[in-house]
């Protein structure tokens, strides 16, 4: 398998993701894209990370001017595939499992 793309952009920073809609409405996961392609996520409790979750791969690519498309696939066998418009600060995307999906909506930040 090749390697995916990963975008400056996104490569090397936190992202803070505020869901508000979808199973995941109401919390905040901290996502730290390494530079080695791999992604940590963590769910935030009172304004700090909790314990992170470390996948091996994730994907990064501009898809239109201020979008970018990230996805990357867990360990639990759900897949997580989000874009995120710079412009507004809004992120929309898919997760999905094996026999299910669900649309996820919210907005992000970038921490570092």
């Amino acid at each position: 398998m090749n390697e995916p793309e990963r975008a400056s952009e996104i490569q090397g920073k936190t992202i803070r993701f505020i869901w508000t809609d979808g199973p995941t409405a109401g919390k905040t996961h901290e996502h730290r894209f390494k530079p080695d392609g791999s992604v940590e996520y963590a769910s935030v409790e009172n304004g700090a990370p909790g314990k992170f979750t470390t996948e091996k791969s994730y994907a990064a690519f501009k898809a239109g001017k201020d979008v970018y498309l990230v996805s990357y696939l867990g360990s639990s066998g759900y897949a997580l595939t989000v874009a995120l418009n710079f412009a507004d600060g809004t992120l929309c995307g898919i997760a999905s499992g094996a026999k299910e999906w669900f649309p996820v909506k919210g907005c992000f930040e970038v921490v570092e």
